[in-house]
């Protein structure tokens, strides 16, 4: 457990762990445009955060011995204070190399700490679906249920009977960087039941239209990621599919960000306003991308005039209220342009959601 500076949490939780010729650290595979420039990644390689010193590839998976880290798995069992839990934030908790009788015991522990609100985020929201699918959920309920059971013994801990579901107070969402991966990812977490269904749209890497897509899942018309949808399942009949609950949007970070324009940030804010869905504006990244003027002093982007839009050197120390013609953006003071004071009063929004109990319907 640590202390995190990222701003939706207070806390990450890693119990998830891989060892690799004497070194602990752990293991992830990437698996889209998102993962690119992945920081648990960087981490891993670097000897000073501990980690195994290997990529997140299918060929380094192969070389660790995966294990839950006994010590960790326990910790929120003994914190009283309250406190938001990022779950597994240097890899995925629904990774092909988790077995389910290790997610079980993860759900164990959130199941038996009802005071925290534990968010997890995956890129594999399928296998998320397919591990709480509603047709079999006695199967998850009944694992979860007996090894909390087993872990509560001696802790003077109790597990509600009967234990609610989904859980109040663990959070369900999915990583996505653009329109393929929202309209593959999303479905997969809103057929999903939790007490909130949220995505984290970091690095966002191109304008996204939340309001409007083709379920690939359900095959079903048009629909909207951010209202209600009114579904048919494979029998005819209707049941309505619950809408994300929160959607969580940043910029890249670190030396080589990609580069985020601040009309795609604001697209999604006032998609997220008209339907009533709380926003959370978490970084602009390391380049930003905008005609805007920072209220602090920048480095600017400047346009080459044979390649517009390219990246070029940057010019130090100009006042922000003087912009050059040829800028196209600025580059935030550190690398993850996270300081709301940076960016344009409009954006400056963080607001969270309220968890609530989601009606289950039919799954595929």
């Amino acid at each position: 457990m640590a202390k995190s500076a990222i701003q939706w949490t207070d806390f990450t939780w890693n119990p998830l762990r891989a060892r690799f010729g004497g070194k602990v650290g752990w293991s992830c595979v990437k698996v889209s445009e998102g993962c690119a420039h992945c920081y648990a990644e960087q981490q891993n390689r670097t000897a000073r955060f501990g980690g195994t010193g290997l990529n997140y590839t299918v060929r380094s998976d192969e070389k660790v011995e995966h294990f839950l880290d006994e010590k960790t798995l326990a910790q929120p069992l003994h914190w009283c204070k309250p406190r938001r839990v990022f779950v597994c934030s240097m890899t995925d908790l629904f990774g092909e190399w988790v077995t389910d009788e290790q997610i079980d015991r993860v759900f164990a522990v959130m199941a038996l700490t009802p005071q925290h609100t534990f968010q997890v985020l995956t890129k594999r929201p399928e296998r998320m679906r397919a591990y709480l699918a509603s047709e079999v959920l006695r199967a998850p309920m009944a694992g979860i249920e007996e090894v909390a059971d087993r872990m509560a013994n001696g802790l003077r801990l109790r597990l509600p009977d009967p234990m609610p579901w989904p859980l109040p107070n663990v959070w369900l969402g999915t990583s996505v960087e653009n329109q393929r991966c929202a309209d593959e990812r999303i479905p997969h977490v809103l057929a999903t039941l939790a007490a909130v269904h949220f995505i984290s749209v970091e690095p966002l890497l191109e304008a996204m239209n939340l309001r409007g897509y083709r379920d690939p899942v359900k095959r079903t018309n048009d629909a909207n990621y951010l209202s209600p949808t009114l579904c048919v399942d494979e029998h005819g009949a209707l049941y309505e599919r619950p809408a994300l609950d929160w959607v969580v949007a940043g910029g890249e970070s670190g030396p080589h960000a990609r580069p985020f324009d601040l009309g795609w940030a604001r697209s999604l804010r006032d998609q997220c306003a008209a339907a009533g869905v709380p926003f959370f504006m978490k970084q602009v990244g390391a380049r930003v991308l905008g005609p805007d003027n920072p209220p602090v002093l920048r480095r600017w982007i400047l346009a080459d005039g044979e390649r517009t839009g390219e990246w070029v050197p940057l010019i130090i120390g100009r006042n922000a209220g003087v912009r050059p013609e040829n800028a196209i953006g600025w580059v935030s003071a550190n690398t993850h342009g996270a300081d709301p004071a940076e960016w344009p009063d409009d954006l400056r929004k963080r607001e969270f959601p309220l968890a609530r109990r989601h009606p289950g319907g039919p799954s595929a």
